[in-house]
C-alpha cells in the first residue's frame, strides 16, 4: 500500500503540472482512500476487486490527459497531449483525486481485512514492517533510476497476490493493461527517469549549433548549448566574469551545474579548478556528458552529485568565485511538505554560508529568470548578508513576466566594473525557518485555500458515501487528533533533515524509514513493557516537543556531520517514539481496530492540510500546533474512555 502511494505521488506529478503545483495533493487523496478502505474492513461492499480497474483508469487518464507547460509566455501556457489544450485545472485535479482515492480505498480495504484479524497492536506492528518494506523497495528502484514500468510491475504483482486464490480474468486483464501502458511510456524515445524528474531529451539547434533540450516533469528546464552559441546569444553566462580577472580564478564553485553550460563558460574564462554541484545525477552524469562543448571531460572539473546547501555546510574549500547557476528545480520534495529541492539553498543563512566560503577577494553571483519580487528579495538578502548593494545586470529578455538577471556582490566593497546597481524595494529574505522564497508574502495562496476547502468538503462526502455513518467514529476522536499531530511531526522531521543533510531523495527515504523504525520500536516496547499511565506519557511527549522548540535546528549545522546526525536524530525521533507509545497504549484498548485506524488516518489527512500553516508561520511554530493537537488528544481520550463502546461483529 505504501509503495503504491509513493509511486503515485512521484508518477502523477511527473505527468501533470497542476499536481506538481498542488503540494500534498496525492498524499491527501491517498490518506482519504486508505481511511475509507479501513472503514469498510468488515463491510460487505468490496472495493478490493475493483482496484485493478481503478488503477487502469487512473493510469489511462493521466497518460491520455497530461498537463504540459508548452511555453513560459502567454496567458495559457498549459497544453495537453499533442496540440490539445489541457483540461481545466479544477476538472483535471478532481478526476485525479477521485481516482487516487479509488485505488487506495481498495488497497486500504485489503490491508484492513487482514488488520482486524489480529490483536490491534500485533496488526499495527505488521503494518509498520510492511511499510518499511515498501519504502525500501521504492528507494531501491529510485537508486537504480528505474522507469514507471518497474513501479507498475511491483504494484501489479502485489494486486494479483491480493486477489488470490481466484483472480478473475478481467482483473488480470486490467493489471496487464496498467503494465502495458507503463511499458509504452517507459520506452518513449529520449525519456529517462531520475530520482527527481522525468527527463525528456531532444536534439535541437541553437544559433546554428547543435544543442540538447531538456524538459523536466513536462516543464521546459534546460538547454545545453555550445560555447559558440552562448557567446552570440546567451550573454548571461558571461556576466559574472566581467567583474573578476582570469588570473584570480584558481578555484570556482558552481551550484546548479546541470547539463554543463556554466562549467563550459568557466573553463573558457580561465578557471583552473571547478567544483560542479548538481542534485540530479542524470543531468550531471548522462545528459551533461553529451554537452556540445564537453565541459565535464576536463581534468579541471570535479563533479559532485548532491544538494547545494549540504555541500556548503560540509566543504572546507574556499573559492574565488561562487555561482548559484539557475537553481530552479520546479520539483517539490516527494511525500510531504511544500519544499522544493532548492528552497534551503536560497535562504539568508545559505547565502551567509556561501559568503563564508569565499577566498579573500572572492566574488559571489547568482542568476536566473526572476519575477520582479524575487529579484528584490534576493537582492535584499545579499545586501543584508554582505552589507553591500549588489550589482544588478538585466538582460532585455522577458519570459512569462520574469526578467533574466545576474546579481553579483563582493564582500570587500563595490563590484569591479559594475555599471548598474540594484535599487528596488526591500523585501524580507527567506529563512531556514520560513524557506519559501517563491511566496511574495507570508500567506497561504488563495488557490491553495480553495483546493483545501474543496478537498475537505469532498472528503466528507466520499467518507459518507463510501465509508458509512460518522456515528461509529466519535469514540475515536482522540486518535484523529493523534493522526493530525503525527503527520505534522513527521513533516517537521522531513524538513529538518532536509536542512541538516540535504534536500535529496535519499535523505527523504532515510527519514521515512527512520520514522517507521521509531514507530516499530514504540510498538514493540508497548507489547513487552508495562507502560505508565497516559498522563505520564503525554507529559514526556510534551517535554520532548518543548526541547525540540528550545534547540533551533540551525544551531545543529555548526556541528560535525556525525554529531549533527546523532543530535538531529535525538531531537527528531524522541517525540516520534513517545507519540507512538501514547498511540500504542490507546490503540491496544480499541474494540474496532479497523474504524479506529481509519479515524487516525483521516486525522492525518487533516494534518496534511494544517501543514500549509507553515507558509504563514514557518516550520518551527508547527511544534506548538503539534503540542496543542496532542493536548486535545489527551482531553478527548479521557472523555472517550467513559463513553459506551459501539457494537461490532467479531471477525472470529
Amino acid at each position: 500500500m505504501l509503495f503504491v502511494e509513493l509511486a503515485l505521488i512521484r508518477w502523477v506529478s511527473a505527468n501533470n503540472v497542476f499536481v506538481t503545483n498542488a503540494t500534498n495533493f496525492v498524499l491527501l487523496a491517498s490518506f482519504l482512500g486508505i481511511g475509507i478502505g479501513f472503514l469498510n474492513a468488515r463491510a460487505e461492499r468490496d472495493y478490493v476487486r475493483w482496484t485493478p480497474v481503478a488503477l487502469l483508469v487512473l493510469v489511462g487518464f493521466v497518460l491520455a490527459f497530461p498537463v504540459v507547460v508548452a511555453t513560459l509566455n502567454g496567458p495559457n501556457p498549459f497544453r495537453g497531449r499533442g496540440s490539445m489544450n489541457a483540461l481545466p485545472q479544477p476538472l483535471s485535479l478532481t478526476i485525479v483525486f477521485v481516482l487516487v482515492v479509488g485505488v487506495m480505498a481498495g488497497l486500504g480495504q485489503a490491508v484492513a481485512r487482514t488488520f482486524v484479524r489480529f490483536q490491534p497492536l500485533n496488526a499495527y506492528r505488521l503494518d509498520i514492517l510492511g511499510s518499511i518494506a515498501g519504502i525500501v523497495a521504492f528507494s531501491v528502484l529510485s537508486f537504480l533510476d528505474q522507469p514507471p514500468v518497474a513501479w507498475g510491475t511491483v504494484a501489479g504483482v502485489g494486486l494479483v497476490v491480493l486477489l488470490l486464490p481466484r483472480p478473475r480474468l478481467w482483473q488480470l486483464g486490467a493489471v496487464a493493461g496498467v503494465i502495458a501502458l507503463l511499458v509504452v511510456e517507459s520506452l518513449t524515445a529520449g525519456q529517462m527517469w531520475s530520482p527527481y524528474n522525468k527527463l525528456t531529451i531532444q536534439n535541437e539547434r541553437v544559433g546554428g549549433q547543435p544543442a540538447i533540450g531538456v524538459r523536466a516533469n513536462n516543464i521546459p528546464y534546460q538547454t545545453a548549448v555550445s560555447l559558440e552559441a552562448m557567446r552570440t546569444g546567451h550573454y548571461i553566462y558571461f556576466y559574472p566574469y566581467r567583474h573578476v580577472t582570469r588570473t584570480s580564478l584558481s578555484n570556482v564553485l558552481i551550484i546548479g551545474a546541470g547539463t554543463g553550460n556554466d562549467v563550459a563558460v568557466a573553463l573558457s574564462e580561465g578557471a583552473r579548478h571547478i567544483d560542479a554541484v548538481e542534485i540530479d545525477p542524470l543531468l550531471l552524469l548522462r545528459v551533461g556528458q553529451a554537452h556540445p562543448s564537453h565541459p565535464y571531460r576536463s581534468g579541471r572539473v570535479s563533479m559532485h552529485v548532491g544538494d547545494g546547501r549540504a555541500y556548503l555546510e560540509n566543504t572546507h574549500q574556499r573559492y574565488n568565485l561562487i555561482l548559484f547557476a539557475l537553481p530552479d528545480s520546479m520539483t517539490a520534495l516527494a511525500g510531504q511538505s511544500a519544499l522544493r529541492l532548492e528552497n534551503y539553498l536560497l535562504t539568508e543563512q545559505s547565502l551567509a554560508a556561501a559568503k563564508s566560503h569565499l577566498a579573500p577577494g572572492g566574488t559571489f553571483a547568482m542568476y536566473n529568470f526572476y519575477q520582479p519580487f524575487l529579484l528584490d528579495r534576493y537582492a535584499t538578502t545579499l545586501q543584508d548578508v554582505y552589507h553591500q548593494t549588489p550589482c544588478a545586470e538585466l538582460q532585455p529578455r522577458y519570459s512569462g513576466g520574469r526578467v533574466l538577471a545576474v546579481l553579483t556582490v563582493h564582500p570587500g566593497g563595490p563590484v569591479a566594473a559594475c555599471t548598474t546597481y540594484w535599487h528596488g524595494p526591500g523585501l524580507a529574505p527567506a529563512t531556514d525557518d520560513h524557506p519559501f522564497p517563491y511566496l511574495q508574502s507570508a500567506s497561504i495562496p488563495r488557490s491553495f485555500l480553495r483546493m483545501l476547502a474543496a478537498i475537505l468538503l469532498g472528503s466528507l462526502l466520499l467518507i459518507r458515501l463510501g465509508g458509512g455513518r460518522f456515528k461509529g467514529m466519535r469514540f475515536y476522536i482522540d486518535l484523529s487528533f493523534m493522526g493530525a499531530a503525527f503527520l505534522l511531526l513527521e513533516t517537521k522531521n522531513i524538513v529538518q533533515f532536509a536542512l541538516l543533510f540535504g534536500t535529496t531523495w535519499f535523505v527523504n527515504s532515510l527519514v521515512f524509514a527512520g520514522v517507521l523504525l521509531a514507530v516499530y520500536l514504540a510498538v514493540e516496547t508497548a507489547r513487552r513493557v508495562r507502560l505508565p499511565r497516559p498522563a505520564v506519557l503525554y507529559g514526556f511527549l510534551i517535554a520532548s516537543l518543548a526541547l525540540a522548540w528550545l534547540v533551533p535546528q540551525e544551531s545543529l549545522l555548526t556541528l560535525p556531520v556525525i554529531a549533527r546526525f546523532f543530535a538531529g536524530s535525538a531531537l527528531a525521533f524522541a517525540p516520534i517514539f513517545l507519540a507512538n507509545l501514547v498511540f500504542a497504549q490507546r490503540f491496544s484498548e480499541v474494540q474496532n481496530s479497523g474504524t479506529a485506524f481509519a479515524v487516525n488516518l483521516l486525522g492525518a489527512m487533516v494534518g496534511g492540510a494544517l501543514e500549509y500553516l507553515s507558509l504563514i508561520t514557518g516550520y518551527h511554530v508547527l511544534l506548538i500546533v503539534i503540542g496543542v493537537l496532542y493536548g486535545l488528544a489527551f482531553v478527548t481520550g479521557l472523555r472517550g474512555k467513559s463513553a459506551p463502546l459501539p457494537a461490532f461483529r467479531s471477525s472470529g
